[in-house]
């Protein structure tokens, strides 16, 4: 069978600039008439991106190698798959069988698509690029398993022959090119879709479809669409015609341009909405920041019976490890350890004075001495404040682990489980400002002195539990005391020891 021209799709220059782009996206959106059912699209994704890496040919009649350790896992997952695909295989099938038609007619690669986009119009923007992936994956990996398998599978041979396949598997010098550069097609296409997957699954509670972020986005999905699905259809195109013109195909460059002219394309697309995917990111974390400042607001204000929620606001525990660093054990241990006690929030960046550290370090060890008095009964814990628009490199590690190693009291396993909205809390309501702050929780989470440093360094442990009625105490001992040893002392000299 001889095949026309038509048959390999060749794109028109115009239709690959941004102007024919966007025609393109609008005869896509023309043909869009949801259904409004909604699927994810993501396990299917996993499925098609998992044929195209295991479908990529390293040579004819090698054997991919397999982990063994995989079995269990990919049953689990193909099992959560199966009610799913009761519902798409038919329109996948049907999309492949579409495909195959035209192409084996002649007809072109941009009427080809748009019949695929009459198949798919009632599916989402997701599920139309997944789906259209997921048809073509099914006649690359069903040619691949051939090209892999013939020289040592009987029926894989014997399939390769009714193919006209074992000529072509000889030729890996000319196979191999060719297939790199339609690899190179397959990984762009794949990326756009989990791109558009990923658009899908943007939560609705933070970012809105008339947001300036999404509608740019909203406005480039079709157009995306229409290349994707054009795209598979000039690689299923490639395949065929491997199968019917064997070595004259290997050797045209034409296709050779064709592909690597739409993988560009398809890189365009990809790179302008990954970058709107991230302002989208970013439009969500700003809310959800505002959100979780707006709570820890609320949480302070409210009255508890321990101060567990306050420090689990405070300190995000992520992984599920344990958040505290116990400086004295060196090991890292639950906060529940702090329920229902006395904890000072020692609040710095990286670069805390080393004599106020040393001062706070002896101090917290002589309350170690005997901890059943009164004033030992509370516990410290260091908050760093790292700026999250720098780059956490090595240096800072470093400054970090090594004040965490000065430390005998708990502190967090990382600057990281101080979110945006805590640090916003700390520098806003508590009004930290690179000076270092020691802020006393009581055992309910109440702050009671929103900085207790001076206090500290006045009256060390003796100041527990650091409350202002506390510092008054002392000072009136203090005062007492003065008075008593030297009444001559001229009262000024009191006052001004009394009020600073």
């Amino acid at each position: 069978m001889e095949l026309s021209s038509g048959f390999y799709g060749r794109s028109n220059p115009h239709m690959l600039s941004t102007s024919g782009g966007k025609a393109m996206g609008k005869l896509i959106e023309a043909t869009h008439e949801p259904a409004g059912v909604e699927i994810n699209m993501k396990p299917v994704l996993d499925i098609v991106e998992d044929i195209f890496e295991r479908a990529t040919p390293a040579a004819p009649g090698a054997i991919k190698q397999v982990d063994a350790s995989e079995p269990d896992e990919r049953a689990l997952h193909y099992s959560s798959l199966e009610q799913m695909m009761d519902v798409l295989s038919a329109t996948i099938n049907r999309i492949s069988c579409e495909i195959t038609y035209r192409l084996s007619i002649g007809e072109d690669a941009h009427s080809t698509t748009l019949a695929v986009a009459q198949i798919v119009k009632g599916y989402s923007w997701d599920a139309k690029i997944v789906l259209a992936l997921a048809a073509f994956a099914m006649t690359y990996g069903e040619f691949l398993l051939v090209v892999q398998l013939y020289a040592t599978n009987p029926l894989a041979k014997d399939v390769a022959l009714l193919k006209q396949l074992p000529e072509i598997l000889t030729r890996a010098d000319l196979l191999k090119p060719k297939f790199d550069t339609l690899a190179n097609l397959i990984n762009a296409m794949a990326v756009v879709a989990k791109c558009t997957v990923e658009f899908k699954g943007l939560p609705s509670k933070y970012i809105r479809p008339e947001d300036p972020e999404m509608s740019s986005a909203n406005a480039d999905i079709p157009s995306a669409v229409y290349w994707t699905i054009r795209s598979t259809v000039i690689c299923s195109s490639q395949i065929m015609g491997l199968i019917n013109m064997g070595h004259e195909f290997l050797s045209s460059t034409t296709d050779a341009w064709e592909l690597s002219s739409l993988t560009h394309n398809i890189n365009s697309i990809y790179n302008d909405l990954v970058e709107k995917l991230n302002r989208c990111r970013q439009r969500i974390n700003e809310r959800k920041d505002i959100e979780a400042f707006e709570t820890l607001v609320r949480l302070f204000d409210a009255v508890h019976i321990d101060n567990m929620k306050i420090l689990k606001a405070l300190i995000y525990a992520k992984d599920d490890q344990p958040p505290l660093w116990d400086g004295t054990t060196k090991q890292r241990v639950s906060i529940e350890l702090l329920r229902r006690k006395s904890v000072l929030l020692l609040i710095s960046d990286l670069q805390i004075p080393e004599k106020e550290l040393i001062i706070l370090e002896q101090i917290y060890n002589e309350s170690r001495v005997q901890p059943t008095r009164i004033e030992s009964q509370y516990e410290v814990i260091w908050i760093p404040i790292v700026d999250r628009s720098s780059t956490f490199d090595d240096t800072m590690r470093k400054q970090f682990e090594s004040l965490q190693a000065m430390m005998p009291w708990y502190s967090v396993g990382h600057p990281s489980m101080i979110q945006p909205a805590v640090m916003r809390y700390i520098k806003e309501v508590w009004g930290f400002n690179k000076k270092p702050l020691l802020v006393v929780l009581d055992p309910q989470g109440r702050v009671v002195n929103p900085n207790a440093m001076p206090m500290m360094f006045i009256w060390g442990s003796m100041a527990f539990p650091f409350t202002k009625l506390r510092e008054e105490a002392l000072w009136k001992e203090e005062t007492w005391r003065i008075e008593l040893l030297a009444d001559s002392i001229d009262p000024s000299i009191i006052n001004w020891a009394i009020n600073g």
